[in-house]
């Protein structure tokens, strides 16, 4: 089973409107709520791909309860702790020149009892699970070393963990060891100050990443595909050029893709082809962390993975 964390969950509303004003009142012409967070992208690509996955986290007050009835209309199975706060809510202004202004609340304050009553809940899910994601922010109060301790967590108990985040969170995480990063060049950049201008530069961060003890990383270049390390070889994924309707949510099908690959016991580069046609095929979609099964199979031949 696949076991998603998604700790800092939201109500993501989607507004379309003619142009965003600054002291004006403007009226949106439609507005669309759907559950969000990076870890319920992957969940849902998971469910949609058929794999056994379910996803748990925090949750809170009427955006919480919005959000569990949402995940049961789409068949993703669900084990939320239940904390006093209100899950947060999300904005994204679409304006009729196809600009994306995002507005993201921080999150809930979470009390150290709910923290301890989700370690518990935890410590029991992952019994069962032979994959591990978390994917994401952390609501307030919620150290930076919180998904470090549940990669140690998971390392003793030999199930893959697969992180997804960024910041200090993953500049933390990466001390627990997780078996597999996705961070994007951006991302690598922010975190070590180096610039990542060519292949060999990429290749030569995934050998630091693993030096530090983290099995697969596969640095993300968007449309350019990616760079992968595993097991001492590296690989050059490229993917096709398709018509991009919204490449939001692209990375978390991915990881969604690499955690079903793994659970299906795929060999490396069918893992990256897999992955890599479940981003592809997000992008393809007007719909946040969706694919479509039939898409996902059809973009799998049309991936190039070359080894390096």
């Amino acid at each position: 089973m696949i076991l998603v964390i998604n700790l800092n969950a939201s109500l993501d509303k989607k507004y379309e409107i003619e142009d965003i004003e600054k002291g004006k009142v403007m009226r949106a012409r439609s507005v669309e709520n759907t559950p969000g967070g990076k870890g319920l992208h992957v969940a849902n690509v998971a469910t949609i791909l058929k794999e056994d996955c379910i996803a748990t986290g925090l949750l809170g007050g009427k955006s919480g309860e919005f959000i569990e009835n949402k995940l049961k209309e789409y068949g993703i199975k669900q084990d939320f702790v239940k904390i006093n706060g209100e899950t947060r809510s999300c904005l994204a202004i679409i304006t009729d020149d196809f600009t994306q202004t995002e507005i993201l609340e921080p999150g809930p304050e979470v009390s150290d009892k709910e923290l301890h009553k989700f370690l518990d809940k935890y410590m029991d899910l992952i019994k069962n699970s032979n994959v591990i994601v978390a994917s994401g922010s952390v609501p307030r109060n919620v150290p930076t070393s919180f998904y470090r301790r549940l990669i140690e967590m998971t390392n003793t108990q030999e199930k893959k963990f697969l992180l997804d985040t960024s910041g200090e969170l993953l500049k933390e995480g990466i001390k627990g060891k997780p078996y597999f990063i996705k961070p994007n060049k951006d991302e690598i950049e922010a975190l070590t100050g180096r610039k990542i201008s060519s292949t060999q530069e990429a290749i030569e961060e995934i050998k630091r990443f693993q030096s530090q003890g983290i099995e697969f990383v596969v640095i993300s270049l968007g449309a350019e595909g990616s760079i992968a390390g595993y097991m001492g070889k590296f690989y050059k994924v490229s993917v096709p050029n398709v018509k991009a309707i919204n490449p939001v949510g692209s990375g978390d099908s991915y990881v969604a893709g690499v955690a079903v690959a793994i659970q299906r016991k795929y060999e490396i580069e069918d893992i990256l082809k897999f992955a890599s046609a479940c981003g592809t095929a997000n992008a393809m979609e007007k719909e946040s962390g969706f694919v479509t099964e039939y898409v996902v199979n059809e973009l799998i031949n049309k991936i190039r993975v070359e080894e390096l």
